[in-house]
């Protein structure tokens, strides 16, 4: 008898592998109100297992929001990871998945807040949207 593994334990070593991940996790990519998805991955590539909605996002990131989810994220990858791992997320909405302004917006905002913060180069964005998922900001190469 073949068993599969959990998906925690599949390692991820490309991006395209990420974007894949969330395909299979937001299944279906289809939204009726934005929200962040947020999951995290240890320096094998193997994913924490949890995945944290956070609902009922603005149009465009507020400060105090970023600012609380920097520190969240930190704690997660210091107390869980060790330090090295990496915050992977989802950008969820209605819509088509075509990367808007206000999808841009977002991305340059989440960069501001975490890359100033201890998550530094250790993020992807992604976007999901009706039915499809594309990357907003690419994850760094996979060990």
């Amino acid at each position: 008898m073949t068993t599969t593994p959990p998906l925690a334990d599949v390692p991820i070593r490309s991006a395209s592998d990420l974007t894949d991940r969330w395909a299979l996790l937001l299944d279906p990519p289809v939204f009726g109100a934005r929200s962040l998805w947020l999951t995290w991955f240890g320096a094998d590539g193997r994913m924490l297992p949890m995945v944290v909605p956070v609902e009922e996002l603005p149009l465009v990131p507020e400060p105090a929001m970023l600012m609380g989810l920097r520190e969240i994220c930190s704690s997660v990858i210091e107390d869980q990871l060790g330090g090295h791992g990496h915050l992977a997320m989802a950008l969820c909405r209605p819509g088509t998945p075509v990367i808007t302004e206000d999808d841009d917006e977002w991305a340059e905002e989440l960069r501001s807040a975490l890359d100033e913060g201890r998550i530094d180069g250790t993020w992807s964005l992604h976007l999901a949207a009706g039915g499809g998922v594309v990357p907003l900001v690419e994850a760094p190469p996979w060990v």
